[in-house]
């Protein structure tokens, strides 16, 4: 028989050892930030798997093998204001963590559309946010450290108390049986027309390009739990950054394969993926269709505008700055994409969050040229696109990080997904081509919310 001592153990997501050792490095002066740090043996996801529903705000992002954070509540956070300046202004807020801890970690997201989201649905998500987590465990080199963060004023025997009551968690499940209601907006077929006007204006010399994004909602009787799929996304998509953000009743979900920004010092990287296939049935099915894909002249001129906009971007603010004259084949589970990496070196201590608002938004979400691709988008478009094609990630106090496009996502709030996903339109672009790359983009978290 087992030992129902050991059995409890096992059930307890952090060990009271690691919290004895938290409360005695808490125990300073009540006036001032107080940070604290152990090692152990927990995954960030199941840290806020177990504790999201106790906190308002509660988020993840990682990559598996590489850095990923999970944070509960906010022992600090911040919204920028709205409009261009806004990164700066969020970047400038953030300064003050080095002092406190070099470990501090905030989690940053931020809209696509610079004065933020527009619409009831996104209520809670502003145009730039950033917090610090009161929990954080951070996975990064093999090793994972849980801090404890507590702003002025806060004890902390009720956040350790909270911690003591967390469990572990099982693996995340698919969705109970449930009856769905799917629906598109835009309509499939206006979404078309309005792809063939795309192509018009840009054949009349407009714009070189154009994105343009649609969304499908899905209703079930049974609501998903946003941080099982979060669980379930990192799991079918390992190269990809999965991620989570919650605000009160809504949750931004969902697995990017595209690096908007990294630094690490000075160096600074990003992946532009541009140009998309799906994947083969087969191992010949699949190499055709990658061949196809690196052959195609409309693909290939799609991804060099967005990989040339990036360097020249990068370029006024780096040295040594590098990118390859031809693309990779980045192949995920569903669909494959043109990848190119480009690296730099900065001039400057410009933080991660500033080099980002550098090239936010890139031609791969946005167009060529910008103003006039984002004024046929305002145009155009009939949905918020909220956080959806904007970037989620991590930040430090010196600026280091990581930050990912907010790709093959979806708003969860209740019983309702939100899904978007977009097609880059070029001259030489098919309409209806284009809404069955949005239905590959869908797939990944369509199969899941309808699985049962």
């Amino acid at each position: 028989m087992s030992d129902p001592i050991n059995l409890e153990c096992r059930a307890v997501l952090i060990l009271s050892s690691a919290l004895e050792q938290l409360a005695d490095q808490l125990s300073g002066d009540l006036r001032q930030f107080r940070s604290a740090s152990v090692a152990v043996d927990v995954d960030p996801l199941d840290l806020v798997r177990a504790g999201s529903a106790l906190f308002s705000t509660a988020a993840y992002f990682g990559k598996p093998g590489e850095s990923e954070i999970g944070g509960l509540g906010a022992a600090w956070r911040t919204v920028a204001p709205f409009g261009h300046d806004r990164f700066q202004a969020l970047a400038a807020s953030l300064e003050w963590m080095e002092a406190v801890s070099p470990q501090l970690r905030a989690l940053v997201g931020f809209s696509f559309d610079a004065d933020g989201p527009h619409r009831s649905e996104w209520d809670g998500f502003t145009s730039t946010a950033a917090v610090v987590p009161i929990v954080t465990v951070v996975s990064q080199m093999g090793s994972r450290r849980l801090m404890v963060t507590l702003p002025p004023g806060r004890g902390a025997g009720e956040v350790l108390a909270t911690l003591a009551d967390l469990k572990v968690q099982q693996p995340p499940i698919g969705m109970q049986a449930a009856d769905h209601a799917i629906e598109s907006r835009p309509a499939p077929a206006d979404w078309v027309a309005t792809v063939r006007e795309s192509v018009d204006a840009i054949r009349q010399g407009t714009m070189d390009k154009v994105v343009l994004a649609r969304t499908v909602i899905v209703r079930a009787d049974v609501a998903p739990a946003p941080f099982d799929l979060v669980g379930r996304l990192r799991s079918a998509y390992p190269g990809c950054f999965a991620f989570g953000w919650q605000e009160a009743d809504g949750t931004f979900v969902g697995a990017s394969p595209e690096l908007l920004i990294e630094r690490q010092g000075e160096r600074v990287r990003s992946q532009p993926l541009a140009g998309s296939a799906p994947r083969g049935e087969g191992e010949e099915e699949d190499r055709a269709l990658g061949e196809a894909l690196m052959a195609s002249e409309k693909d290939r001129r799609e991804h060099s505008v967005v990989v040339d906009d990036i360097v020249a971007r990068l370029g006024p603010i780096t040295g040594q700055l590098t990118a390859p004259s031809t693309p990779v084949l980045l192949k995920m589970a569903n669909v494959q994409h043109l990848a190119s990496e480009v690296v730099g070196a900065l001039k400057s201590s410009l933080s991660v969050v500033e080099v980002a608002g550098d090239l936010h938004p890139t031609p791969a979400v946005a167009g060529v040229p910008l103003s006039e691709a984002l004024a046929f988008i305002g145009k155009a478009e009939s949905i918020d696109r909220g956080w959806y094609s904007g970037g989620i990630g991590w930040t430090d106090g010196s600026g280091n990080g990581q930050i990912a496009v907010a790709l093959r996502c979806a708003l969860v709030r209740g019983d309702t997904a939100r899904l978007y996903a977009g097609a880059g339109i070029v001259a030489g672009s098919r309409p209806e081509r284009e809404l069955e790359e949005t239905r590959l983009k869908f797939r990944p978290l369509l199969n899941l919310l309808t699985e049962a």
